[in-house]
């Protein structure tokens, strides 16, 4: 099984989103990434068995972090990657602290990579496009999720195994 771990939009940030992306004017060559797949990772875990399903499942239930909104404010295209994606320019540290935690606990599975708060809106990209100004999402995470991901298709088909919640930011006085 591929893994991830991910913050899964909401019906009304999945819109926003799908609606930044029709905004881009891409070439035919690239693929939009359909709607429903739409998710900004927080930690990547790749193919493991399904033997240690319960071992990522119990480094889920043990996070904690605080919901909090991320601001995503502008389009990049990553000519390496060859994806356009839309950015947070500024992370909230809650939410890069529950990244790093998640990372650290998966340490055997992946490399220290730098982490950019990011969901991707189309793939096969090769040519830069013309990145215009786009309208902020103001995306509320409340929770994170543990996906699967299903790439054997034309589309990638992905599966939320389970779902944890953020904590309320309790204000400090």
């Amino acid at each position: 099984m591929r893994m991830f771990f991910a913050l899964w939009p909401d019906a009304p940030t999945r819109a926003q989103v799908a609606d930044a992306a029709a905004a881009l004017q891409l070439t035919d060559a690239a693929r939009p990434v359909p709607q429903q797949n739409y998710h900004l990772t927080l930690a990547f875990v790749g193919e493991v068995p399904s033997s240690r399903l319960g071992v990522l499942q119990q480094i889920g239930l043990a996070q904690r972090g605080s919901a909090c909104t991320i601001r995503l404010d502008a389009y990049e295209h990553w000519r390496e990657s060859q994806v356009v994606a839309t950015v947070a320019h500024e992370t909230p540290p809650t939410l890069l602290e529950l990244s790093t935690r998640l990372r650290a606990a998966l340490q055997d599975h992946q490399p220290a990579l730098p982490w950019r708060a990011h969901v991707t809106l189309a793939r096969k990209v090769t040519q830069a496009p013309v990145l215009q100004a786009m309208s902020p999402i103001q995306w509320c995470a409340k929770a994170f999720s543990l996906v699967s991901s299903d790439t054997r298709g034309s589309c990638s088909v992905y599966t939320v195994v389970d779902t944890w919640p953020l904590l309320d930011e309790t204000p400090t006085r």
